[in-house]
């Protein structure tokens, strides 16, 4: 057999191509087991300390400011767009999207585009025989309590790359060199699709090889100690929830309501009978939304507003900057209805649209949107399910914690997650029964699921809730 070398001409070599198993079912119970385990390098009821700790440790400061008073970004001139002058990072433009099926057919919007594809990779390493997770205390602008746990990386091709000429990306190496890790998880994953513009991440947990170089912003966590602390509110951070949603995990069950071809068939046909056309269009002058010197507002009061920001953080890789966000008006309310079906667990599912995705339609939660959009609404034109998880009886809960949208690009924005047991079996159309198995089988494909489900499955995965 001939093969080549990886820098010369091919050589003739007598050692024949092996193969292995196609699924690593030995990592999934690893994984699993890591889920029941406490720590070995902090407790986890030390952790609100040592983010405290850490908290005290940095000068951070965010301060509004008006967009004039940026450095290094501005208003475009002719289009009005929002950019930075190295035009790296992100721009702010706008939208209009119609869509024929929709309640409402056309409507214009802001929207973040970043064309990068970012990096949010955990390192994964075994101690004393259980996998444990190297977290961060990272902080964000945009995070109402500045610093949360985060990916072990947690950066843009921009960053990474050092655009913006400061320190190298602590432990980035990880994730770039085949050499220096196992890769457990590697998928393309879309971020906000109501506020990005066909952004992806790629989302990985890498086991490493070798001795990792210790950091007082990083500690190692347990998948069990990560759970019981999404219990808490604000912990722990979007991009980390992201990644450990797609984590492998066993899946002991072998029947669903629908059949994984089924479920994949319906997918499908709901991507193939949605009409949406998202058009870039000049932020000057969009229609429906008020220009001021400090923000860019909609002319009803609702959905969210474009800010400008003055960043200080000493632990960052640039000490001070600034950059818009996008602020959204009320909390929002995130929630999966539950329902077991001879003995196993569902969750209901929403095809939903939203236009910044990559693919029309993504799964997302049985319910996500913010209250105070719909609040001037009568009851039967409010989105579904939307009532019944507001109202719902607290018997009925089965988790809820509020926790931190992205955090570099969303100023305080946040959203209560919920698992709510479901009075009934109705699946109206455009959702639809699915196991937590099948969805997390989804994961390991991209853009499947929304990162609001992903959070969600993040709370099953390390079982701060269990069906």
């Amino acid at each position: 057999m001939i093969l080549p070398t990886a820098f010369g001409p091919a050589h003739r070599t007598t050692e024949r191509p092996r193969t292995q198993p196609r699924h690593d079912a030995a990592t999934a119970h690893r994984i699993a087991r890591s889920a029941t385990t406490t720590g070995s390098d902090l407790s986890t009821g030390d952790v609100p300390a040592w983010l405290e700790a850490r908290l005290r440790a940095h000068a951070f400061r965010v301060d509004r400011i008006p967009f004039a008073a940026m450095d290094n970004w501005s208003f475009q001139e002719g289009t009005g767009n929002l950019v930075h002058d190295s035009g790296r990072f992100f721009s702010v433009e706008g939208l209009r999207v119609t869509t024929p099926r929709h309640r409402h057919q056309q409507w214009h919007q802001p929207i973040i585009k970043q064309p990068e594809v970012g990096i949010l990779g955990i390192l994964v390493k075994e101690i004393d025989g259980v996998l444990h997770f190297l977290l961060q205390a990272k902080m964000e602008p945009g995070n109402r309590n500045l610093l949360q746990l985060s990916p072990t990386v947690q950066a843009t091709r921009s960053n990474y790359t050092q655009a913006h000429r400061g320190t190298k990306v602590r432990y980035l190496e990880y994730f770039t060199d085949p050499a220096r890790g196992r890769v457990l998880a590697d998928v393309l994953q879309s971020e906000h699709g109501s506020w990005f513009y066909r952004k992806s991440n790629r989302n990985m947990l890498v086991e490493a090889v070798g001795h990792v170089p210790e950091h007082d912003d990083f500690r190692w966590l347990t998948l069990g100690q990560i759970g019981e602390l999404l219990r808490l509110d604000n912990v722990v951070n979007m991009d980390a929830r992201t990644v450990l949603a797609c984590a492998p995990i066993p899946d002991t069950q072998t029947t669903a309501l629908h059949s994984d071809t089924e479920l994949l068939s319906w997918i499908t046909a709901q991507r193939a009978r949605h009409d949406l056309r998202a058009e870039r269009v000049p932020l000057a002058g969009l229609p429906g939304w008020e220009y001021r010197e400090d923000s860019i507002v909609h002319e009803s009061g609702r959905y969210f507003d474009v800010v400008a920001v003055s960043v200080g953080a000493a632990s960052r890789e640039v000490a001070h900057w600034t950059q818009p966000l996008f602020a959204p008006r009320g909390l929002g309310v995130t929630a999966f209805l539950t329902r077991t079906f001879a003995g196993v667990p569902h969750l209901l599912v929403h095809a939903r649209l939203e236009a910044g995705f990559a693919d029309t339609i993504e799964l997302g939660p049985t319910v996500q949107y913010t209250p105070a959009n719909y609040a001037h609404l009568p009851a039967e034109e409010r989105p579904a399910f939307l009532d019944d998880v507001m109202t719902a009886d607290p018997a009925r809960i089965r988790y809820q914690a509020v926790h931190s949208e992205e955090g570099g690009r969303f100023l305080n924005a946040e959203s209560r997650y919920l698992f709510v047991q479901a009075t009934d079996d109705s699946a109206p159309e455009g959702y639809r029964w699915a196991t937590p198995g099948q969805l997390s089988a989804l994961l390991r494909h991209n853009h499947y699921l929304n990162v609001q489900a992903r959070t969600l499955l993040s709370c099953l995965t390390t079982n701060a809730v269990r069906l």
